[in-house]
Parts: C-alpha cells; structure tokens; sequence
C-alpha cells in the first residue's frame, strides 16, 4: 500500500508566531499523522557557530530556528544553512521525509537534497511582494522543474502558474468552523473594543503595501460615526503614513484564539487591499472567516473574492471609499439577515481544513502511487 514519507520538513519563509494563517492551519492537521519540523529563516545576532534551536509546539510538531552570526555575505549564509541541515539530518535519512516548500529560496542551501516527496505549497505571487529577491523568480523555475507536486492558494494563481508544472492543483483559502462561528455569540469582545461606542467595522490581517490607506481614510472621512477596527501588525510601511482619524482605532496584533471575539462585535467586515501585482493572486483567508462569524463583507476587487464569494452574492465588492460606504451603510441598514446566513452556511458546508488538508493527502499518496510503478514486459504484455 502507497504511503507518505513519516516526515514533514517545511522550509518557510514565515514565522510561526507570526499570524496564524494557511501553514499553520495545514502544518497542525499533517502532524496527526506525520513528525512535522517547520524550519524558519534564520535569526542573526552575536552567536560565534551557527546552531539550530528546536521549540516543542505541539506533541508532534516542532519549530527550528537556524541562529547565525550578523554580518556574513549570502554566501556564507546559505553555506552555513546548508551546514546546519547537514546537522539536522544526522542519523535521518532525507528519503524518509516530505520536503514541503513555501519559498522558493530555500533551494539555495536544501536543493542538492533527495526527499522522499517534494511538495511546493505556493500561496501567494512572492515575486510580486515588496522587497522581493531579484534571484526569486529563477529559483521558482528550478523549484517547478525539481518538485513532484505543486498546491496553490487560488485558483487565480493556480491558472497562473498551472502551465509549470504536470501535477498543480488548486487549493483556495479553507476554515476552522467551530473556532469562528463563535463570533456568532455576542456580548464577548474583548475590552479594548468593547469600549469602542457606535457601529463597527473592521478588518484583521497583516497591514502591508497591500493595505489600502487611503480607501481606510475616505470611508473614516465620510462617516466619522462609524468606528474603523484595525487588528494585525504593521509591516513593511511607514505606520506614519496610515490615518490618524479619531475613529480609526488600531488595536494592534491579537491571537488566533481571540480574533472570533473580536469579529463578534463588528456590524461589518472589510478586505480593503489594492488592485496591485502583490494581490492579484492572493486568495484571503479572512474572506471565509468573516462569513464563517456570521459577519457580512465588503471587499475591494480581488478575483478570488469575487469568484466564488461576490459571484454567489455572499459579499459585496466596492471600487472606492464611496461604493464602501454605500454598501456598509445598506448591511448596517439590513436588520434581518437570516436569508443570507443559511445561504452563506449552504456555500460553507464542504469548505474546511479539515477537507483540504485531506484531498492534499490523496493528492500526495496519488503522487507516490503513480511515480512507484514500474512497468515489465512479460512475454510481450505489458503489465505494472
């Protein structure tokens, strides 16, 4: 009988402590039946040997961190990477492992390795994201040509990429239903919103050169009644560059484990990203578990978002900070939504992590099945 190798090594271009998101919630499920190491890029301080720590998370999965020195050349980088993988494989046996990517430029200190299984989960256009590396597109390339099977985040990014490889499938942005359709239960916000008066609308996720400011400052503007909850971390821009309206509150990064109880307190949530390169693939999680907390959306153009959600009349798409006010003032305006909760529980019900991270698994034991079989020619028939 097929099975999969009895490890998961996943080379990652995020943190685990970072936002709790896609990995995290396909990484959780594989370590039920497969030890899962989730390698971080490193962290540089004042170490004179690079070494490896290793952080228990869960009873089967484990967070390693390489520590290298300040100061050293990409090069030397990634020799002392390839070093420390080196160490990481002693007395294991590569073959015996799923090499799970999420970026490409792992391939520069883990690509003369032989895996068991290589897996290449692309969940976003990373070339197309600022500060990009300019060597990120070529190493994508070799990662087409090396991997065994490709999983995108969209199926905007899967017709994208679908000509690169033979065996890339589609797997869009799922849910954890029973953690948000908590956000159904009112009267649990936490204090730093509950003490916010008047009608909220929020967003949660990481506030970036994605993020929309400017569409934040029109609808903030325009109804300075309305109260704009901004939940995640600022990266990548000037904070000084976003609005500073009395009504705009940034509560800052919450858990996992709290967002649902923040969610329950919003009239109405956004996706407020730009139409630019870095989003036109990107396929929100928030979109799902919004609609999962009961919670209508308003969201700008993102085509994952329109097809299927927008397309099936479960969120409403704006162009502007005018179309965004327009259709939050109808939601806040709309007292009986019991008609579009049982359509957007109908749309939900095969929609889950639990059911991605089930077909990824036939689709990699499909993968090793079908790579495994050997054809011989007896007596001039061929047979498998």
């Amino acid at each position: 009988m097929t099975r999969l190798p009895k490890n998961l090594l996943c080379l990652s271009h995020l943190r685990w402590d970072f936002v709790y998101q896609r990995p995290q919630h396909l990484l959780t499920r594989f370590s039920e039946f497969t030890a899962v190491y989730f390698l971080e890029e490193p962290v540089f301080g004042s170490t004179d040997m690079p070494y490896l720590t290793f952080s228990q998370r869960m009873p089967n999965l484990w967070v390693c961190v390489p520590h290298l020195s300040k100061g050293l050349s990409k090069t030397e980088i990634n020799a002392q990477l390839k070093e420390l993988l080196k160490f990481f494989f002693v007395n294991k046996d590569a073959s015996e492992f799923i090499f799970w990517y999420y970026t490409p430029m792992a391939l520069e200190f883990s690509g003369h390795m032989k895996a068991g299984l290589t897996v290449y989960d692309c969940m976003d256009e990373l070339s197309a994201f600022k500060f990009a590396p300019e060597e990120l597109k070529n190493l994508e390339k070799q990662l087409f040509n090396s991997t065994d099977i490709v999983f995108t985040g969209g199926h905007s990014l899967y017709e994208s990429k679908k000509m690169q490889h033979y065996n890339i499938h589609p797997f869009p942005s799922s849910i954890d239903k029973k953690h948000f359709s908590q956000a159904r239960v009112k009267g649990q916000e936490p204090a730093d919103q509950a003490n916010i008066k008047g009608p909220k609308i929020g967003f949660y996720g990481v506030i970036d050169e994605r993020f929309d400011s400017n569409l934040i400052q029109g609808i903030a503007d325009a109804r300075p009644d309305w109260n704009i909850i901004l939940i995640g971390p600022i990266v990548k821009i000037d904070p000084k560059t976003l609005p500073k309206n009395k009504n705009v509150h940034y509560l800052g990064s919450k858990s996992y484990e709290e967002l649902p109880k923040y969610l329950s307190g919003w009239e109405v949530a956004m996706v407020p990203f730009l139409l630019n390169e870095s989003t036109r693939f990107i396929s929100p999680t928030k979109t799902p578990e919004y609609l999962c907390g009961g919670v209508p959306v308003v969201s700008t153009a993102i085509k994952d978002v329109i097809n299927p959600y927008a397309k099936n009349k479960l969120v409403s798409i704006g162009v502007d900070s005018e179309d965004f006010v327009d259709a939050i003032e109808s939601q806040l305006n709309n007292q009986d939504k019991s008609k579009w909760l049982e359509e957007v529980d109908q749309f939900l019900a095969s929609n889950s992590w639990d059911i991605t991270c089930s077909a990824m698994t036939d689709a990699m034991i499909s993968t090793i099945g079908s790579r495994n079989k050997i054809t011989v020619s007896v007596n001039g028939v061929s047979k498998v």
